[in-house]
């Protein structure tokens, strides 16, 4: 079952030369686990907001965006509160920004159970307390008393993912979950959101900048750059046989998870900015394949390659995979 379908989504904000988002398609089924990778400013976090219904005020929005059939572009306060408390939350990515330093754990995730279920304290300490150790954390009724600063950053994402679940919802969405922790609390999170999404049959999306990380966790990868998807496959495959030159050069950039490690490639130039515009491909200006008067002035759609699709004039013309050419000139370097 599709939990999240975004159709041709375009968001647009006066002022800007090119839109955050343009015509994003992605889909999320339940007990799947998709990745959404890109740099900095790709779009990816108002990607997964907007699976919240929560859209940049002042935004022009074309397209749709449902979440177990509930179309949140122009929904009711009645319809987003429908979804965002029970059918779809959101992991964010510094914990000790979500939760505040000067109330109690146990206050932190017992306010919607309150306040929007109605429950009693008593249940809703348990309910909270019950959350506590299905995350992993020892000792629950001590952390509800706890503050903030008593706990590690990796406690506090424990916590954070433990309010995600107070709602019983089908989809998670995770915006840098791992980022503000170190390699092993980020195995151990990474861990226990699989765990989760077994076994609940949860949907998750996970919005991350490392795709070596999101190849070895998620069952299928979407590539993001300057508000477009440019490639999109199985984890396997894009990670075996990247077909876009910006996906390649993600991949040729990244230290590996396992085996030798090995002199990184970077992708010259900076990511597009949102005052910049392009007649053609947002990456041409950074891509060694790029082709004068082709790349540079009609814009690529996404169409269907291999096992996956991919958004490249010149998709056709870069086999062996281009990661093969990134990795040599790595080591000629």
């Amino acid at each position: 079952m599709t939990l999240l379908d975004i159709d041709a989504l375009s968001v647009t904000l006066p002022g800007m030369a090119r839109p955050i988002l343009d015509g994003i398609e992605l889909t999320v089924a339940a007990g799947e686990t998709v990745a959404l990778v890109g740099e900095s400013g790709s779009g990816k976090s108002v990607t997964a907001r907007a699976a919240l219904g929560l859209f940049p005020a002042g935004a022009d929005l074309s397209g749709r965006v449902r979440v177990e059939g509930i179309d949140l572009v122009g929904a009711d306060a009645a319809r987003l509160r429908e979804v965002r408390t029970g059918i779809a939350a959101m992991i964010f990515q510094d914990p000790r920004a979500g939760i505040s330093p000067v109330r109690r754990i146990g206050d932190f995730l017992t306010e919607a159970l309150r306040l929007v279920g109605g429950w009693s304290r008593a249940r809703a300490d348990a309910r909270a307390a019950e959350l506590l150790a299905a995350v992993g954390l020892p000792d629950p009724e001590r952390h509800l008393r706890q503050f903030p600063h008593e706990m590690s950053g990796g406690m506090l994402q424990r916590v954070m993912i433990a309010a995600a679940l107070c709602g019983e919802p089908k989809l998670l969405l995770c915006d840098e979950p791992t980022t503000a922790l170190d390699v092993a609390t980020q195995a151990e999170i990474l861990a226990l959101l699989g765990r989760l999404r077994r076994e609940r049959d949860l949907g998750l999306l996970l919005i991350t900048h490392d795709i070596e990380l999101a190849a070895a966790s998620c069952d299928r990868i979407y590539v993001m750059y300057a508000g477009r998807i440019v490639e999109t496959a199985s984890a396997d495959e894009l990670f075996a046989h990247p077909r876009h030159p910006y996906t390649a050069g993600l991949l040729g950039s990244s230290p590996p998870l396992e085996g030798p490690l090995t002199r990184l490639a970077p992708i010259p130039g900076a990511p597009m900015s949102l005052l910049e515009s392009a007649t053609g491909c947002a990456f041409a200006p950074r891509c060694r394949f790029a082709e004068p008067g082709r790349c540079d002035q009609v814009p690529p759609a996404l169409e269907p390659h291999g096992a996956g699709r991919v958004a490249c004039h010149r998709a056709d013309d870069l086999e062996p995979p281009v990661l093969a050419h990134l990795a040599s000139d790595s080591e000629d370097r």
